[in-house]
This record gives C-alpha cells, structure tokens and sequence, in this order.
C-alpha cells in the first residue's frame, strides 16, 4: 500500500455501557435539598431500570469513540451515486436553529406566523423559479413521498377527466422507489428499457403508450448519470396520449440553473431538499420532498396551501380537488429553512455554478480511470459515472471487493451494484464541493486498486485489512440475522 495514501491513526473499539459501568460511580451532582426528605415504601418501587453506574468522563469517552466509528461528509470524502452526498455549509444549520424558528409552533394562528408563512411562500417561489414550474407545495417528507403525491396528483387528474388509466411507464434507469410509488397508487408499472446509449428511445415510449396509461415517471438526469436528451419528444408523445409526464427530481444537483424542467414537458415534478439543498443526507434524518406541478395541476396540490393576501400570508384548505393532506403539518420545517438559506446564499448564479462543477467532477473521474475500470457507457455523464468490474472479473476480484479495498485507503465505497441495469455496477458521483486534490486521491487510490486487482488480487478479495472491523459474512448476515443484543 502506498505510504502517503494509507490512513493510519487509533480506532479503539468500545465496550456496552453495562460492561464499562461499576456500582458507585456518578456523573452529576445534584443540588442541596430544601425540604425535610420524605419516607416511602421502597418495595413498592420494584427493581427500576437496569442502568450502569458510569462517571462522567466514562460517558464522555464512550459517545466519543462511538463517534469515531462513523464516516461522513465531514470526515472526508462520500463518493455515493444518486446520493449527492455533499458538504453543505455550516451556516445554514446555524440559521435554521435560531430560536424564533425552531420555536415557532405549528399550531399558532396565521397572524402570529407571519414570518414563518412569508419563508415557506417564498421558498415555494425560488423552487417555481428553480424548476420552470408553476406551483409547489413543500408538504412532502422525503422523496419517494413526494413520488406519492405526483401519483395521486396523476389519479386526481384523470379522474377530473373521467377516465381510468391504470398503468404507469417506468424507464429501467429509474429511481427504484418509483415503481412502488406508482403501485400504491393502483397503477401498474410497465417498464420501458433504455437504449444501447443508456438513455430512453422515443419511438420504444411510442410503442407503449396508450390511452390505458397515466403517464410516464423519468429520472433525469436517470441512474447512469445521464440526461435523458429525447425528453421533449417523449413528453409530446405521452402528451399526444392524453397522458401527464412525471420527473424524479432527486439528481437536480446536476441541472439547477442549466435545465427548466417546465420548459421541456414536464408536469409533475419532485426535489430531494435533502440531497440538492444543503440539508445533512443519510442516517434516518427528515427530508422534504417537494412536489412541483404546472398550472393546470395546481388545484391538486395538497392542502393546506399558503396564499398571499395582499401583505398577510394565509393556510387555505378549501380547495375541493385537492389530493388532501399528505404531513400532520407542513413539511419538515428546518430542512425546508435550510434550503431557504442555501438558495439565498447561492443565488441564480451560484446554483448554476453548483451543476457546472458537479458535472465537470464526475466527467474528470470518468476520462481519469476509464482505461481502468470498464465503462458501459462511455459519452459525457452528468453528474455521476458508473464503471464496471469486468477489467478485474478474469482476476476473480469483484465490485464488493473493489468497495471494501478503498476503506483501506480511508476512501468511502461509492454505490455499488447499481443501477441493476449494469453488470457489477460501481456508480461514483463527486459533488461540487470536493475540491480537484481530494478527486485526484480518490482517482489514485483506484488506479493503486486496479493494478492490486491484477498482482495481488487476494489483498484486494481479502480487504478490508486495516479498518476496525475486517469482512463481514455477509451471507449468513442476511440468511440469520441478530435482531437483538
């Protein structure tokens, strides 16, 4: 292993708080009591928790080497595919924990949350503007549930028309929560298969659409990584049909500031706050997945909206065709705050300038190890590139293998067999915000990898070798799992 590129440090490992704890032992004072101390039947208290006796500097060590064994965007780099693992700035937390934010409760009046109603009115516009669409609600929680609602909105819509449409074409390089979306909606999914260029063919869309069907979900920017460039042709097809066209919204990192998604047909549209719009992503945390639509489709949004009424901002729920209420209240307020502040921050030109360097990243990896790794699609990607393992497969050394490897060298593995479309897929995508050094480690540390693959390809089958913990047996993981301590 390369010397300069070898993580090296301490990783203690750390016991139960029930294994470190010993009888006696406190971390806290608690005050001098100013009442007479009173008695009471202990045998009616029972046993009481089972908690450890622990001093404070065992609680504090314990939660720290605890947070020593995880890696994130702040830790280093987060290579993860159809992810947008970014940094996101540390002022957008800070603002969105202000207190006269934080506290301001759902259930106040509308008089007395004027200012809370003005920033989700306003965050509504920036998105409108954002997207080329004509109207937003930030209800949805996540992604997939603002998949939900442009299904709903999709039945709502035919059904306004007095049809029944129960199929949904899905294309194969789709986010894989759109099909279960489409299916909770009473739709079936017809799965529409891309091109040898990786991206949809209008003529196949043609062949299957007809007035059975609602619509069309595309991911675009799709899970290659690349732009669905016959999307206008395919929303006039769809259109022809009587059908909505609908965009996963989830790679917008790739295209905000370049492509108005309004503009080249589409009507229902979802965003991954959470991924585009400085939010932290991953580890269970709320989301927001705002659902965009063109005007006809307005009157569907979930309710309530919040409307302007010459200076005062109001939530209005009577609007009959409405698909109802999709969140106990509206959306995840302090991911919907953050991306308030990022979008100001950035400006038109910044979240441009954002898409601009995620494409030119994920173009600089591909052009760097495509003599490397094998390449299913070799054109310009977006925002991220998908390799394969066939160069290594005639040395018996995996994509699994690969991934675990580059935790030796204190690289994150970046997605891995997916999209399924792609034989032992390894999808990359290097947001904007890693600079070319931290790209260049990243393309080293491969190149090192795939002449390993080739020389010595039992330390690449056997990796990794210096992390806490070594490989796991997956397989019997999965066949006898431990649900409990």
């Amino acid at each position: 292993m390369s010397q300069e590129l070898r993580t090296n440090g301490i990783v203690q490992d750390e016991p139960l708080l029930w294994e470190k704890g010993r009888k006696g032992r406190d971390g806290y004072s608690m005050p001098l009591r100013d009442v007479e101390k009173a008695s009471i039947d202990e045998s009616l208290l029972g046993d009481g928790p089972d908690f450890p006796d622990l001093s404070e500097v065992d609680v504090v060590r314990h939660y720290t080497r605890l947070s020593q064994w995880n890696f994130g965007v702040d830790t280093g780099m987060y290579p993860l595919g159809s992810c947008t693992m970014k940094y996101n700035p540390k002022i957008n937390e800070k603002l969105s924990s202000y207190i006269g934010l934080t506290r301001s409760h759902p259930l106040l009046p509308a008089h007395l949350s004027q200012g809370t109603l003005r920033l989700l009115y306003e965050l509504e516009s920036y998105l409108c503007e954002i997207t080329g669409m004509d109207a937003v609600s930030l209800q949805p929680a996540a992604g997939a549930h603002g998949e939900l609602a442009g299904m709903l909105i999709f039945h709502a819509y035919h059904k306004s028309k007095g049809k029944k449409r129960n199929k949904i074409l899905i294309p194969d390089t789709a986010h894989g929560t759109n099909p279960a979306s489409a299916s909770l909606c009473g739709f079936q999914a017809v799965v529409v298969k891309s091109s040898e260029k990786g991206i949809l063919s209008h003529e196949t869309v043609a062949e299957l659409m007809d007035e059975d069907t609602a619509g069309i979900m595309v991911t675009n920017p799709n899970t290659l990584g690349l732009f669905e460039k016959n999307i206008r042709k395919i929303a006039d097809i769809v259109h022809e049909k009587g059908g909505l066209v609908y965009a996963d919204g989830a790679n917008m990192n790739a295209v905000m500031g370049i492509v108005q998604m309004g503009k080249i047909g589409v009507d229902v549209m979802h965003l991954n706050l959470h991924k585009t719009f400085s939010t932290p992503h991953g580890g269970g945390g709320p989301g927001a997945g705002p659902v965009c639509v063109k005007k006809e489709l307005e009157k569907f949004l979930p309710v309530p909206r919040i409307r302007k009424v010459k200076d005062a901002y109001a939530l209005v729920e009577n609007i009959p065709e409405s698909i109802g209420k999709l969140h106990t209240f509206y959306g995840n307020f302090s991911v919907l705050v953050r991306a308030y502040c990022y979008i100001l921050s950035m400006g038109p030109e910044g979240l441009k300038a954002v898409s601009q360097h995620a494409v030119l990243n994920a173009n600089y990896i591909k052009e760097k190890l495509k003599d490397h790794f094998h390449i299913p699609y070799d054109r310009p990607c977006m925002h991220e590139c998908v390799f394969t393992d066939k160069f290594q497969e005639k040395h018996h050394v995996s994509t699994l293998d690969i991934a675990k490897r580059m935790i030796d060298y204190g690289i994150h593995p970046p997605t891995i067999y997916f999209p399924l479309v792609v034989h032992g897929a390894m999808m990359i995508e290097p947001p904007e915000t890693e600079s070319k050094e931290e790209i260049d480690r990243l393309i080293a540390v491969l190149k090192i990898i795939a002449k390993e693959a080739e020389d010595n390809p039992e330390i690449v089958r056997n990796a990794p070798q210096f992390a806490r913990m070594r490989r796991l047996d997956e397989v019997t993981a999965a066949r006898k799992p431990v649900l409990i301590g």
